[in-house]
Protein backbone atom coordinates (compact mmCIF):
# COMPACT_ATOMS: atom_id res chain seq x y z
CA UNK A 1 0.00 0.00 0.00
CA UNK A 2 2.64 2.58 0.74
CA UNK A 3 4.91 1.59 -2.12
CA UNK A 4 1.61 2.07 -4.42
CA UNK A 5 0.96 5.34 -2.62
CA UNK A 6 4.64 6.48 -3.47
CA UNK A 7 4.99 5.23 -7.07
CA UNK A 8 1.50 7.43 -7.94
CA UNK A 9 3.11 10.73 -5.50
CA UNK A 10 6.17 10.22 -8.07
CA UNK A 11 3.63 10.18 -11.33
CA UNK A 12 2.44 12.86 -10.28
CA UNK A 13 4.96 15.35 -9.58
CA UNK A 14 6.35 13.89 -13.02
CA UNK A 15 3.65 15.12 -15.04
CA UNK A 16 3.51 18.09 -13.20
CA UNK A 17 7.24 18.70 -13.99
CA UNK A 18 6.80 17.88 -17.63
CA UNK A 19 3.89 19.93 -18.03
CA UNK A 20 6.08 23.20 -16.42
CA UNK A 21 8.68 22.21 -18.34
CA UNK A 22 6.81 21.78 -21.85
CA UNK A 23 5.91 25.67 -21.15
CA UNK A 24 9.42 26.82 -20.41
CA UNK A 25 11.51 25.30 -22.18
CA UNK A 26 12.96 27.11 -25.00
CA UNK A 27 12.89 24.89 -28.23
CA UNK A 28 14.80 25.84 -31.33
CA UNK A 29 11.99 26.62 -33.59
CA UNK A 30 13.93 24.77 -36.60
CA UNK A 31 13.55 21.56 -34.51
CA UNK A 32 9.82 22.16 -33.97
CA UNK A 33 9.62 22.67 -37.49
CA UNK A 34 11.12 19.55 -38.33
CA UNK A 35 9.93 17.14 -35.89
CA UNK A 36 6.33 18.24 -34.63
CA UNK A 37 4.77 20.08 -37.24
CA UNK A 38 6.31 18.86 -40.88
CA UNK A 39 5.94 14.99 -38.95
CA UNK A 40 3.78 14.55 -35.61
CA UNK A 41 1.11 17.03 -35.76
CA UNK A 42 -0.02 16.31 -39.20
CA UNK A 43 -0.55 12.30 -38.34
CA UNK A 44 -2.57 13.91 -35.33
CA UNK A 45 -4.27 16.68 -36.98
CA UNK A 46 -5.68 13.95 -39.58
CA UNK A 47 -7.05 10.74 -36.71
CA UNK A 48 -8.46 13.85 -34.39
CA UNK A 49 -10.33 15.26 -37.17
CA UNK A 50 -11.56 12.50 -38.72
CA UNK A 51 -13.06 11.35 -35.66
CA UNK A 52 -14.22 14.25 -34.21
CA UNK A 53 -15.84 15.00 -38.03
CA UNK A 54 -17.74 11.83 -37.13
CA UNK A 55 -19.85 13.69 -34.53
CA UNK A 56 -22.38 16.39 -34.97
CA UNK A 57 -21.60 17.61 -31.59
CA UNK A 58 -18.60 19.61 -30.01
CA UNK A 59 -16.52 16.90 -28.37
CA UNK A 60 -14.55 19.77 -26.61
CA UNK A 61 -17.95 20.76 -25.28
CA UNK A 62 -17.85 16.89 -23.56
CA UNK A 63 -14.21 18.05 -22.39
CA UNK A 64 -15.79 20.92 -20.99
CA UNK A 65 -18.79 19.32 -18.92
CA UNK A 66 -16.55 16.18 -17.65
CA UNK A 67 -14.23 18.98 -16.37
CA UNK A 68 -16.64 20.23 -14.46
CA UNK A 69 -17.81 17.12 -13.16
CA UNK A 70 -14.20 16.29 -12.14
CA UNK A 71 -14.11 19.62 -10.37
CA UNK A 72 -17.48 18.78 -8.31
CA UNK A 73 -16.37 15.87 -7.40
CA UNK A 74 -12.95 16.47 -6.21
CA UNK A 75 -14.17 19.62 -4.35
CA UNK A 76 -16.56 17.40 -2.41
CA UNK A 77 -14.47 14.29 -2.21
CA UNK A 78 -11.42 15.87 -0.73
CA UNK A 79 -12.89 16.57 2.74
CA UNK A 80 -13.55 13.18 3.25
CA UNK A 81 -10.05 11.71 1.80
CA UNK A 82 -8.36 14.07 4.89
CA UNK A 83 -8.54 14.58 8.77
CA UNK A 84 -8.62 18.00 8.49
CA UNK A 85 -9.01 21.11 6.69
CA UNK A 86 -5.84 21.88 5.87
CA UNK A 87 -5.13 18.27 4.47
CA UNK A 88 -8.56 18.31 2.49
CA UNK A 89 -7.43 21.67 0.71
CA UNK A 90 -3.67 20.65 -0.54
CA UNK A 91 -5.61 17.44 -1.47
CA UNK A 92 -7.81 19.24 -3.35
CA UNK A 93 -5.30 21.40 -5.01
CA UNK A 94 -3.05 19.21 -5.70
CA UNK A 95 -5.42 16.78 -7.84
CA UNK A 96 -6.13 19.71 -9.68
CA UNK A 97 -2.98 20.59 -10.29
CA UNK A 98 -1.76 17.16 -11.47
CA UNK A 99 -5.30 17.37 -14.01
CA UNK A 100 -4.21 20.69 -15.09
CA UNK A 101 -0.87 19.43 -15.79
CA UNK A 102 -2.66 16.14 -17.97
CA UNK A 103 -4.43 19.00 -20.23
CA UNK A 104 -1.39 21.26 -20.77
CA UNK A 105 0.12 18.05 -21.48
CA UNK A 106 -2.20 17.03 -24.48
CA UNK A 107 -2.27 20.47 -25.40
CA UNK A 108 1.16 20.88 -26.36
CA UNK A 109 1.18 17.15 -27.94
CA UNK A 110 -1.89 18.08 -30.13
CA UNK A 111 -1.36 21.79 -31.10
CA UNK A 112 0.41 23.76 -28.81
CA UNK A 113 3.65 23.33 -30.21
CA UNK A 114 3.25 25.15 -33.43
CA UNK A 115 3.61 28.04 -31.40
CA UNK A 116 7.09 27.80 -31.48
CA UNK A 117 7.87 26.59 -35.23
CA UNK A 118 9.58 28.66 -38.09
CA UNK A 119 7.51 32.00 -38.69
CA UNK A 120 5.97 31.96 -41.89
CA UNK A 121 7.45 34.87 -43.66
CA UNK A 122 10.66 33.01 -43.51
CA UNK A 123 9.18 29.82 -45.56
CA UNK A 124 7.33 32.40 -48.02
CA UNK A 125 8.60 34.65 -50.65
CA UNK A 126 8.47 37.60 -48.46
CA UNK A 127 9.96 41.02 -49.38
CA UNK A 128 8.90 43.72 -46.55
CA UNK A 129 9.89 46.40 -48.94
CA UNK A 130 6.33 45.88 -49.87
CA UNK A 131 4.89 47.36 -46.79
CA UNK A 132 4.27 51.02 -47.37
CA UNK A 133 1.59 53.53 -46.62
CA UNK A 134 0.98 53.90 -50.65
CA UNK A 135 0.69 50.09 -51.00
CA UNK A 136 -1.65 49.86 -48.21
CA UNK A 137 -3.87 52.28 -49.95
CA UNK A 138 -3.72 50.68 -53.41
CA UNK A 139 -4.27 47.63 -51.71
CA UNK A 140 -7.23 49.16 -50.16
CA UNK A 141 -8.56 50.70 -53.57
CA UNK A 142 -8.10 46.47 -55.14
CA UNK A 143 -10.33 45.35 -52.34
CA UNK A 144 -12.92 48.11 -53.23
CA UNK A 145 -12.93 46.99 -56.74
CA UNK A 146 -13.11 43.11 -55.81
CA UNK A 147 -15.76 43.83 -53.38
CA UNK A 148 -17.99 45.81 -55.85
CA UNK A 149 -17.19 43.34 -58.63
CA UNK A 150 -17.85 39.99 -56.41
CA UNK A 151 -21.00 40.93 -54.84
CA UNK A 152 -23.96 40.00 -57.30
CA UNK A 153 -21.98 36.66 -57.56
CA UNK A 154 -21.27 36.16 -53.98
CA UNK A 155 -25.19 36.84 -53.08
CA UNK A 156 -26.90 34.59 -55.93
CA UNK A 157 -24.51 31.82 -54.16
CA UNK A 158 -26.80 28.86 -52.48
CA UNK A 159 -25.15 27.46 -49.12
CA UNK A 160 -25.31 24.31 -48.86
CA UNK A 161 -27.32 22.48 -45.65
CA UNK A 162 -23.53 22.98 -43.64
CA UNK A 163 -23.33 26.40 -44.42
CA UNK A 164 -19.95 25.74 -45.87
CA UNK A 165 -18.88 26.59 -49.31
CA UNK A 166 -18.02 23.08 -51.40
CA UNK A 167 -14.66 25.00 -53.13
CA UNK A 168 -13.84 26.45 -49.35
CA UNK A 169 -11.94 22.42 -49.34
CA UNK A 170 -10.45 22.41 -52.62
CA UNK A 171 -8.93 26.21 -51.79
CA UNK A 172 -7.64 25.39 -48.81
CA UNK A 173 -5.93 22.27 -50.22
CA UNK A 174 -4.38 24.85 -52.85
CA UNK A 175 -3.64 27.50 -49.97
CA UNK A 176 -1.95 24.32 -48.56
CA UNK A 177 0.62 24.05 -51.07
CA UNK A 178 1.32 27.35 -52.22
CA UNK A 179 2.38 27.76 -48.38
CA UNK A 180 4.43 24.38 -48.39
CA UNK A 181 2.60 22.66 -45.95
CA UNK A 182 4.20 19.07 -45.98
CA UNK A 183 1.11 16.72 -44.91
CA UNK A 184 -2.53 18.71 -45.85
CA UNK A 185 -4.65 19.11 -43.12
CA UNK A 186 -7.98 17.41 -42.87
CA UNK A 187 -10.97 20.09 -42.66
CA UNK A 188 -13.14 19.86 -40.07
CA UNK A 189 -17.18 20.24 -40.28
CA UNK A 190 -18.09 23.61 -38.64
CA UNK A 191 -20.07 22.86 -35.05
CA UNK A 192 -21.77 25.07 -32.75
CA UNK A 193 -20.53 24.66 -29.54
CA UNK A 194 -22.33 25.48 -25.51
CA UNK A 195 -19.91 28.43 -25.77
CA UNK A 196 -21.69 30.25 -28.33
CA UNK A 197 -23.28 32.78 -25.99
CA UNK A 198 -19.50 33.83 -25.03
CA UNK A 199 -18.76 33.94 -28.13
CA UNK A 200 -21.33 35.77 -29.05
CA UNK A 201 -20.87 38.24 -26.10
CA UNK A 202 -17.21 38.67 -26.86
CA UNK A 203 -17.23 39.16 -30.04
CA UNK A 204 -15.58 35.80 -30.93
CA UNK A 205 -16.61 34.58 -34.43
CA UNK A 206 -14.81 31.25 -34.23
CA UNK A 207 -12.67 28.68 -31.93
CA UNK A 208 -10.41 25.92 -32.86
CA UNK A 209 -10.68 22.97 -30.26
CA UNK A 210 -6.69 22.63 -29.25
CA UNK A 211 -7.11 19.11 -27.71
CA UNK A 212 -9.41 17.12 -30.80
CA UNK A 213 -9.05 19.60 -33.39
CA UNK A 214 -12.81 20.84 -34.12
CA UNK A 215 -13.45 23.63 -35.68
CA UNK A 216 -16.26 25.95 -33.83
CA UNK A 217 -18.14 28.67 -35.46
CA UNK A 218 -20.78 31.74 -33.86
CA UNK A 219 -24.40 31.20 -34.51
CA UNK A 220 -24.46 34.81 -35.20
CA UNK A 221 -22.10 35.63 -38.01
CA UNK A 222 -23.30 37.19 -41.22
CA UNK A 223 -23.29 35.03 -44.62
CA UNK A 224 -20.57 36.80 -45.87
CA UNK A 225 -18.42 36.41 -43.48
CA UNK A 226 -18.47 32.49 -42.75
CA UNK A 227 -16.08 31.67 -45.64
CA UNK A 228 -13.21 33.46 -44.58
CA UNK A 229 -14.05 32.36 -40.81
CA UNK A 230 -14.19 28.75 -41.49
CA UNK A 231 -11.02 29.06 -43.86
CA UNK A 232 -9.36 30.98 -40.80
CA UNK A 233 -10.34 27.97 -38.33
CA UNK A 234 -9.16 25.18 -40.99
CA UNK A 235 -5.74 27.17 -41.35
CA UNK A 236 -5.13 27.35 -37.70
CA UNK A 237 -5.58 22.74 -38.31
CA UNK A 238 -2.78 23.15 -41.04
CA UNK A 239 -0.64 23.74 -38.15
CA UNK A 240 -0.83 28.11 -38.54
CA UNK A 241 -1.05 29.02 -35.02
CA UNK A 242 -0.57 32.32 -35.16
CA UNK A 243 -3.50 34.51 -35.55
CA UNK A 244 -2.00 36.45 -38.40
CA UNK A 245 -0.40 33.76 -40.41
CA UNK A 246 -3.69 32.27 -40.60
CA UNK A 247 -5.43 35.13 -41.44
CA UNK A 248 -3.16 35.56 -44.52
CA UNK A 249 -3.51 31.56 -45.01
CA UNK A 250 -7.88 32.11 -44.64
CA UNK A 251 -7.78 34.55 -47.14
CA UNK A 252 -5.41 32.64 -49.52
CA UNK A 253 -8.00 29.49 -49.28
CA UNK A 254 -11.04 32.12 -49.85
CA UNK A 255 -8.57 33.60 -53.13
CA UNK A 256 -8.47 30.10 -54.34
CA UNK A 257 -12.47 29.30 -53.60
CA UNK A 258 -15.76 30.33 -55.61
CA UNK A 259 -17.12 34.28 -56.07
CA UNK A 260 -18.36 34.00 -52.34
CA UNK A 261 -15.22 32.84 -50.65
CA UNK A 262 -13.00 35.49 -52.52
CA UNK A 263 -16.24 38.43 -51.61
CA UNK A 264 -15.92 37.14 -47.81
CA UNK A 265 -11.80 37.20 -48.31
CA UNK A 266 -12.17 40.91 -50.08
CA UNK A 267 -14.11 42.31 -47.51
CA UNK A 268 -12.12 40.74 -44.38
CA UNK A 269 -9.25 42.47 -45.62
CA UNK A 270 -11.17 45.75 -46.58
CA UNK A 271 -11.98 45.77 -42.16
CA UNK A 272 -8.42 45.30 -41.62
CA UNK A 273 -7.04 47.70 -44.34
CA UNK A 274 -9.34 50.93 -44.14
CA UNK A 275 -8.96 51.38 -40.44
CA UNK A 276 -4.80 51.87 -40.59
CA UNK A 277 -5.22 54.33 -43.87
CA UNK A 278 -5.10 58.22 -43.25
CA UNK A 279 -8.24 60.13 -42.79
CA UNK A 280 -8.53 61.32 -46.39
CA UNK A 281 -7.64 58.12 -48.08
CA UNK A 282 -9.94 56.23 -45.79
CA UNK A 283 -12.74 58.85 -46.71
CA UNK A 284 -11.48 58.22 -50.55
CA UNK A 285 -11.56 54.60 -50.36
CA UNK A 286 -14.60 53.63 -48.15
CA UNK A 287 -17.02 56.41 -50.47
CA UNK A 288 -16.09 54.07 -53.79
CA UNK A 289 -17.88 51.23 -51.82
CA UNK A 290 -21.23 50.33 -53.44
CA UNK A 291 -24.49 50.15 -51.75
CA UNK A 292 -24.62 46.22 -51.32
CA UNK A 293 -21.32 45.73 -49.47
CA UNK A 294 -21.91 48.81 -47.50
CA UNK A 295 -25.60 47.35 -46.12
CA UNK A 296 -23.72 43.90 -45.56
CA UNK A 297 -21.01 45.75 -43.65
CA UNK A 298 -23.80 47.34 -41.83
CA UNK A 299 -25.67 44.32 -40.93
CA UNK A 300 -22.14 42.93 -39.26
CA UNK A 301 -21.58 46.48 -36.91
CA UNK A 302 -25.42 45.96 -36.13
CA UNK A 303 -25.00 42.41 -35.12
CA UNK A 304 -21.82 43.39 -33.15
CA UNK A 305 -23.74 46.17 -30.56
CA UNK A 306 -26.40 43.80 -30.72
CA UNK A 307 -24.54 40.85 -28.80
CA UNK A 308 -21.26 42.01 -27.69
CA UNK A 309 -21.06 42.92 -23.80
CA UNK A 310 -18.38 44.92 -23.54
CA UNK A 311 -17.20 43.58 -19.89
CA UNK A 312 -17.12 40.02 -21.35
CA UNK A 313 -15.78 41.26 -24.12
CA UNK A 314 -13.01 43.36 -22.55
CA UNK A 315 -11.87 40.42 -20.31
CA UNK A 316 -12.36 37.63 -22.50
CA UNK A 317 -9.66 39.11 -24.93
CA UNK A 318 -7.44 40.38 -22.39
CA UNK A 319 -6.79 36.96 -20.91
CA UNK A 320 -6.67 35.88 -24.80
CA UNK A 321 -3.92 38.13 -25.40
CA UNK A 322 -2.02 37.10 -22.06
CA UNK A 323 -2.31 33.57 -23.26
CA UNK A 324 -0.78 34.41 -27.25
CA UNK A 325 2.15 36.00 -25.01
CA UNK A 326 2.20 33.03 -22.86
CA UNK A 327 3.25 30.98 -26.03
CA UNK A 328 5.86 33.48 -27.56
CA UNK A 329 3.34 35.24 -29.72
CA UNK A 330 4.96 38.62 -28.41
CA UNK A 331 2.39 40.80 -30.28
CA UNK A 332 -0.31 38.99 -28.34
CA UNK A 333 -3.85 40.91 -29.86
CA UNK A 334 -1.84 42.93 -32.18
CA UNK A 335 -0.94 39.57 -34.25
CA UNK A 336 -4.61 39.30 -35.97
CA UNK A 337 -3.64 42.59 -38.11
CA UNK A 338 -0.24 41.15 -39.15
CA UNK A 339 -2.16 39.35 -41.93
CA UNK A 340 -2.32 42.63 -44.05
CA UNK A 341 1.83 42.68 -43.27
CA UNK A 342 1.90 39.28 -44.77
CA UNK A 343 -0.28 39.94 -47.98
CA UNK A 344 1.26 43.18 -48.61
CA UNK A 345 4.78 41.40 -48.16
CA UNK A 346 3.99 38.74 -51.06
CA UNK A 347 2.17 40.94 -53.43
CA UNK A 348 5.02 40.38 -56.03
CA UNK A 349 4.31 36.38 -56.35
CA UNK A 350 2.08 35.71 -58.39
CA UNK A 351 1.08 32.57 -56.76
CA UNK A 352 0.55 34.60 -53.53
CA UNK A 353 -1.39 37.25 -54.46
CA UNK A 354 -4.25 37.00 -56.94
CA UNK A 355 -3.54 39.12 -59.98
CA UNK A 356 -5.78 41.34 -61.46
CA UNK A 357 -8.33 40.15 -63.93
Amino acid sequence: MIRARILRAVLQLSIVALAIAAVVTPLPPESVERNYSNSLFPAVQRVATTVSNLASVALLDLLLLAGVIYIVVVTFGAPRAARSRTLAALLWLSRLTVAASVVVLVFYLTWGLNYRRVPLIRKVPFDARGITPEAARALAERAVDEINSLYPAAHTYAATAAGVDPSLEAGFAEAQRLLGVVRPAVPARPKRSILDWYFKAAGVSGMTDPIFLETLVASNLIPFERSHVIAHEWSHLAGFVDEGEANFAGWLTCMKSSPAARYSGWMFLYAELVPALKETDRKAITSRLEFGPRADLLSASERSRRDIKPVIANGGWIVYDRYLKANRVEAGLASYAQAVRIILGVRHDPNLFPQTR
